[in-house]
């Protein structure tokens, strides 16, 4: 073999590796990644979620047809998310998700669950004591225990009409750093609400109802109550 075509082969040796590598860091990049054509576990966790909260009809069978397409685009249009039809690391935190990916900021570590209550927790007391944050996120948690509720923390923030900050665009703003380690906290136990399973601010408060709830506690602008 000439000297020529050795170093032929070897440049397309070399070529086909950088390309190789190339195709594996973009399957790592686009890993968490869900469109139409994919198929699996995850696929099948979007489809229970967007259905159990009436987002999608059709049939949970883990393949991301037009119809698991349609009904994303919806929930992300509901929540003020970036509407591509497609169920990247935004998505999948809205939808309470655990993403592979860890990247996007502080969030990275947090799995799917703890990043959402972090981030109603943010949305529904920015600015409230750091016990009223962490507070809130054991009303959360609380109701995910008690019978009259969804049984997961996805169910309970995405209930229709359960939390006002969903739907007026509170929920998808910045997540405060102080609502990370209060989702963490509640997770963990700690329950300064008294085992609340609601809460108000009575200077904004407009429902009669609300009002009728025995009051449990109050810290800073919220009102705790069974």
């Amino acid at each position: 073999m000439s000297v020529k075509r050795r170093k032929l082969i070897l440049a397309l040796a070399v070529l086909f590796a950088a390309n190789m590598l190339v195709i594996t860091l973009i399957g790592q990049v686009h890993a968490d990644l869900y469109k139409r054509g994919a198929s699996g576990a995850t696929v099948t966790e979007i489809q229970k979620r967007l259905k159990a909260w009436g987002y999608y009809s059709g049939a949970v069978d883990g393949i991301y047809g037009s119809r698991t397409e349609a009904a994303v685009r919806y929930f992300q249009r509901r929540n003020g998310l970036s509407v591509d039809g497609q169920v990247g690391e935004q998505t999948l935190a809205a939808l309470g998700i655990p993403s592979s990916g860890g990247g996007g900021g502080r969030g990275g570590s947090y799995s799917g669950d703890a990043q959402l209550l972090a981030r109603i927790i943010s949305a529904e007391a920015r600015g409230e004591p750091y016990s009223g944050q962490v507070a809130v996120g054991a009303v959360v948690l609380n109701r995910v225990r008690h019978p009259s509720f969804p049984d997961t923390i996805s169910g309970v923030i995405y209930q229709t009409d359960a939390f006002t900050a969903v739907s007026d665009g509170q929920f998808d703003q910045p997540i405060a750093e102080s609502a990370y380690r209060a989702a963490q906290d509640a997770l963990n136990g700690s329950d300064p609400s008294g085992g609340a399973l609601y809460y108000f601010n009575p200077a904004t408060a407009t429902s009669a109802w609300i009002w009728s709830r025995p009051l449990i506690v109050t810290i800073g602008n919220h009102r705790f109550c069974a």
